[in-house]
């Protein structure tokens, strides 16, 4: 069983696109978030600890030395990935710099930048039009993890779904690729809210989705209110149950980058299933080829009711 099978991923896209195995080298622009500098709060969100996500000791070195220095790799031409923090959140020129010094490396042919959608101005969409114009690859990865403004507030993320819309559509209209990374297993949450913010995203338009569970990571604030009983973590039977029932009811041309995420080092509390990548990927896979693959829910799910949009 080959998980591919039963949903559009996203490498085989790029290997379509360019008739090889194509990976992403995550780079460090040594960015902050203005969850953290005082601009919207201080803290960050609630599950948040950025070292749990992307690898640390990269913040010294430039955007070349990090390329160089990247392990061995089973590709020969990669996407440069600005993962950690907000890959937006800096003045325009500095922007700039790193991201042109990323695309000039060898063997780069394209970029992804993760940011908040609350913090990608007009000016860096024309920059990243630019280089698309240019014929690199280049999406754009919005951290919006619910469309539920109830659990955006409760988890300290200091925007709403009105600014992801707002975002997308400016940056599909310059024709830039948008992936939404969507959290399963937020306080508060069900499966019914996991459906009404996939719903809500494939409205607005998107082109790939990440699904990931929700990590208890050490130096975040849910860490503190796990250890009090206050949140639970999903088991792996009900992460991989509701991954694949959004995985259903999605339109087969969205690609899938991510069904799942997986956490290596010390800082992962719970669950403690995600220390290894392929069960969870298995389970959904079993999942699908039983009840039906990408798309083959009939209809639009139930939407949530109480949900605000404000």
């Amino acid at each position: 069983m080959h998980i591919n099978q039963y949903l559009n991923t996203y490498g085989d896209y790029l290997k379509r696109r360019f008739g090889q195995r194509v990976q992403k080298l995550s780079l460090s622009g040594n960015f902050t978030c203005p969850n953290r500098d005082g601009t919207l709060g201080r803290g960050g969100c609630t599950f948040c600890n950025i070292s749990s996500f992307s690898g640390e000791g990269k913040e010294s070195l430039s955007i070349s030395e990090q390329l160089a220095q990247a392990p061995e790799k089973r590709s020969k031409i990669f996407l440069a990935y600005f993962q950690a923090y907000t890959s937006t959140y800096a003045e325009l020129q500095l922007l700039k710099r790193m991201y042109s010094e990323a695309l000039e490396y060898p063997n780069i042919v394209g970029i992804c930048v993760g940011t908040r959608p609350d913090c990608v101005s007009d000016e860096v969409l024309d920059l990243l039009e630019r280089y698309q114009d240019e014929g690199k690859e280049v999406w754009l990865e919005l951290g919006l993890q619910s469309a539920i403004d109830e659990t955006l507030d409760l988890i300290n993320r200091h925007h709403h779904f009105s600014q992801y819309a707002d975002t997308v559509n400016r940056a599909r209209s310059r024709g830039i690729k948008v992936c939404a990374h969507l959290i399963i297993g937020l306080p508060g949450e069900e499966l019914i809210h996991n459906l009404t913010t996939l719903q809500m995203v494939i409205d607005e338009g998107v082109d790939a989705l990440k699904l990931h569970q929700l990590h208890i990571v050490k130096g975040s604030a849910m860490a503190a209110m796990y250890r009090r009983g206050e949140i639970s973590v999903l088991e792996l039977d009900e992460y991989a149950e509701i991954a694949a029932r959004l995985i259903q009811y999605t339109p087969p041309e969205i690609m899938y980058e991510r069904i799942g995420a997986s956490v290596q080092d010390a800082s992962l509390i719970a669950p403690m299933w995600s220390t290894q990548r392929w069960p969870c990927i298995d389970k959904i896979g079993e999942i699908l080829a039983e009840k039906g693959g990408q798309g083959t829910a009939i209809g639009r799910p139930y939407i949530y009711d109480g949900i605000s949009r404000g």
